[in-house]
């Protein structure tokens, strides 16, 4: 196992910072980041954790530093839908229900699917059943074959975005399960020179169902200030209508299973 030093120092790296950018941060000594990370002292707990902070080191990765150092874990990982998490799952429930008839969804770290609302119901019909199967990854439901992916009109665009979204958390936090499913489903194709994405504002997904486009966008919100684990790795997904006649669709109550 690496010391609390070493990997301190690795994230460092990570976030492209010296030691003495992360001394002025922490509001320490350069010397002293110099000593932590070779060894030649050892951090208090709160010192790990304020280097940590500083670092934006995820909170699981937190818990590892602190395990390094000799130190018990600090924040704990509970289930969503777990008594001590009740009101944070009362309150997505509340945020998905509210974003009805759009489509909304709660995913994890690794993009698996904890919550959703009816919205995206319509969507998931027709999909191959094992791809419905617990727990449901959103990058394989939508570029699997047997998925949505021959319904996305602007395919390369989507697994463009959602591969640099997926490569910014490998880089916060690396996670081999993630970078494995990137790997194999989120690799550039032979159609997937595209124009440059950082020239739009938004990239849209366009889906084809019957001969009839809709056309979404998607924002992203996650938990502020979380100590738990959980909540720190949680994040909502809602897709908004891009044009009045995308919106018709779900104001009138109708769906891609019906067109």
């Amino acid at each position: 196992m690496r010391t609390v030093g070493e990997q301190l120092r690795q994230w460092r790296h990570r976030r492209r910072l010296s030691q003495l950018d992360l001394a002025i941060a922490a509001d320490v000594s350069a010397r002293h980041v110099s000593l932590v990370e070779t060894g030649k002292s050892q951090p208090s707990a709160a010192m790990v954790l304020r280097l940590a902070e500083h670092l934006d080191v995820p909170l699981r990765e937190r818990n590892g530093l602190l395990l390094a150092a000799g130190f018990a874990p600090r924040y704990p990982e509970r289930p969503l839908d777990g008594e001590a998490l009740s009101a944070a799952w009362d309150a997505v429930a509340r945020v998905l229900r509210a974003h009805e008839p759009y489509p909304a969804l709660v995913h994890d770290r690794r993009w698996n699917i904890v919550m959703t609302n009816r919205g995206l119901d319509p969507f998931l019909r027709g999909v191959a059943p094992d791809l419905l199967r617990p727990p449901i990854n959103l990058i394989r439901l939508g570029l699997d074959p047997r998925g949505l992916a021959p319904h996305i009109v602007n395919l390369a665009e989507v697994r463009a975005v959602l591969r640099a979204r997926v490569m910014r958390r490998l880089t916060t936090a690396p996670d081999p399960a993630l970078a494995a499913l990137c790997e194999e489903l989120l690799t550039p194709g032979p159609g997937d020179a595209t124009r440059p994405l950082e020239s739009e504002i938004t990239i849209p997904m366009i889906f084809r169902f019957g001969g009839r486009e809709l056309r979404l966008f998607s924002t992203t919100t996650t938990f502020g200030t979380p100590m738990d684990i959980t909540l720190d790795e949680v994040a909502i997904e809602s897709y908004y209508p891009t044009d009045a006649e995308s919106a018709a669709y779900f104001t009138a109550g109708r769906g891609p299973g019906g067109w």
